[in-house]
């Protein structure tokens, strides 16, 4: 058996790894309101991800595409795969993707400790521009497009980051005072109970959406790190049993459940109520399987978090937490470059000690973070049975009757 086998093996069960993680951490998008409202009990909400997140992950290869083509230059001009990428069986490609998964995995697991909803797609994506400029130079990564296309780091990643928070805080406000106008003098408790009955639905298809964007950000890895020793594989091409191994691990860490992140959006940003949380659910929904067709691996992160403010703002009487908001934000700031510069430490000390044993290094600095991340964890968990407690901020949030909304 090969070390070019070997490290394959290993960036591929670190990549699937990743995303159990990217699961787990994203839970929180699709069923944080819907757990928060009671509209679907916590298990019974991240069941229904899993397997929701499961199907999704098969409807389109237009994001894994993207992470493939669209970060690392792995073509030349003539369209071949860039030779010093698969020299060697594709050592420095794998190296590469080894200390950007690792990277992303200690960032899922860091701010799942901490409760911040920030971005495994960022996380993964500063990964992967720090460990290939550590390797390859600034000139190893496709920092735009050509022709006028919208392409590259800044085309694919950095602009939809910046615009799709936004565009879900407009889209949410909008629906929630919609669905507030055209509800007004139903009664409260008929409100509640109907609209919690539509927020199985939506957060239903959010979920199948999540699958859609997420999931396919692994199926590129992997796609990549199969491209490295296979320089005359397809690169617009993902083959099936990928497919179904990425779709199988973040429909397992779904299941999972990331308690602290759902606690976080679905009690610390707003109380959010039956139909603020079926018009964030929507609007998120809307803007992730949009972005999903056009290739844009967006953060779902950014999305979800704009539509629960969105309904916020749209909810006269209704309270945002901005401290908790600015948290995440800074969070958000501090993704892409703080992903970087771990990842091109990772990488530096892999190609320090050299073939294998550098690799192992890696995996041995991932693991042995993630297990203290775990073990800290559990002096204060957060599970089931308390996610919907009452955040305690000194700062209890306003409840208005909804008939009083406009």
């Amino acid at each position: 058996m090969t070390s070019e086998f070997l490290l394959l093996s290993l960036v591929v069960v670190t990549a699937l790894a990743f995303d159990f993680t990217n699961g787990f951490h994203d839970t929180a998008n699709a069923m944080a309101t819907s757990i928060a409202t009671k509209a679907l009990s916590p298990k019974a909400a991240v069941t229904l991800s899993a397997i929701l997140n499961l199907v999704g992950a098969f409807l389109s290869v237009e994001v894994a595409i993207t992470v493939t083509n669209s970060v690392i230059k792995i073509q030349d001009s003539s369209g071949a795969v860039t030779p010093s990428l698969t020299a060697d069986g594709g050592h420095a490609l794998l190296v590469i993707l080894m200390a950007a998964l690792a990277d992303a995995i200690i960032w899922n697991i860091l701010t799942w400790l901490w409760g911040l909803p920030s971005s495994s797609s960022h996380a993964l994506f500063g990964g992967l521009v720090g460990a290939t400029v550590a390797s390859l130079g600034w000139g190893g990564v496709k920092w735009w497009g050509s022709d006028g296309h919208l392409d590259g780091v800044f085309g694919k990643v950095v602009l939809p980051a910046l615009i799709s928070p936004a565009v879900a805080i407009v889209v949410a406000l909008v629906g929630t005072r919609l669905v507030f106008a055209i509800t007004r003098g139903v009664a409260q408790r008929y409100q509640e109970a109907g609209f919690r009955w539509g927020q199985i639905g939506t957060a239903s298809l959010l979920s199948l959406s999540h699958g859609t964007n997420d999931a396919q950000k692994t199926m590129g890895v992997i796609t990549l790190a199969l491209i490295a020793t296979n320089p005359t594989m397809p690169t617009d091409e993902i083959p099936l049993w990928v497919k179904f191994a990425c779709a199988m691990a973040i429909a397992s860490g779904t299941y999972i459940g990331g308690w602290r992140i759902i606690r976080t959006m679905g009690k610390g940003l707003v109380e959010v109520l039956s139909p603020q949380g079926m018009a964030a659910e929507s609007s998120s929904a809307a803007v992730i399987l949009t972005s999903s067709q056009m290739g844009f691996p967006l953060s779902t992160t950014h999305v979800c978090t704009g539509s629960i403010i969105g309904s916020g703002l749209g909810r006269t009487g209704a309270t945002v937490r901005w401290g908790v908001a600015g948290r995440m934000v800074g969070a958000w700031m501090i993704t892409l470059p703080s992903a970087a510069l771990v990842s091109a430490a990772l990488w530096w000390i892999g190609n320090l000690l050299g073939d294998g044993l550098g690799d192992l290094a890696i995996f041995g600095t991932l693991v042995a973070a993630a297990l203290f991340m775990w073990w800290r964890s559990r002096r204060d968990p957060i599970n089931p049975s308390n996610v919907n407690d009452e955040w305690d901020d000194g700062k209890p949030a306003q409840v208005e009757p909804v008939r009083e909304a406009v």
